[in-house]
């Protein structure tokens, strides 16, 4: 007789709720860990054992990957500048916001920020304008 193999438990809720509240006040520079783990009324450690279990990264990891998000949002979207940006997402430091950032992206936001409007110019010109544009052409015998 096939062994049944018991389904995967939902989140806990009070896990969920800890997300649902990193999601929501991720521009909060006073959340940090303890203070989710406070919210899903639970040691630090735990919450942070239970949160990686679940999720598959660490509480102070999901955190910072939602404000990196949010961050390239404001970049991409904004005129804010990067230091606007930094305070918008909860980081304190500009430092630590821009070495974060690289860490994650691989570039500095301002670099990322170039980079994604260049291509977003580059996408509203018609491919063909860009192909003959770019087309290599020959070099004129008088000009060798």
């Amino acid at each position: 007789m096939p062994r049944s193999v018991p389904a995967p438990s939902p989140p806990a809720r009070h896990l969920l709720r800890a997300r649902d509240h990193a999601d929501a006040r991720y521009g909060d520079p006073s959340l940090d860990v303890p203070a989710l783990a406070r919210r899903a009324h639970s040691s630090t450690a735990h919450f942070s054992r239970c949160f990686k279990e679940t999720f598959g990264e660490t509480p102070h990891q999901y955190l910072q990957t939602r404000r990196i998000e949010r961050a390239q949002e404001l970049l991409r979207l904004s005129e804010l500048t990067v230091g606007e940006i930094c305070v918008a997402v909860g980081y304190a430091s500009l430092g630590s916001f821009s070495a974060t950032f690289k860490r994650t992206v691989g570039l500095s936001p301002t670099a990322w920020r170039e980079q994604v409007r260049e291509e977003a110019l580059l996408a509203r010109i018609p491919s063909c304008f860009r192909r003959e544009w770019l087309r290599p052409r020959a070099v004129p015998d008088a000009q060798r």
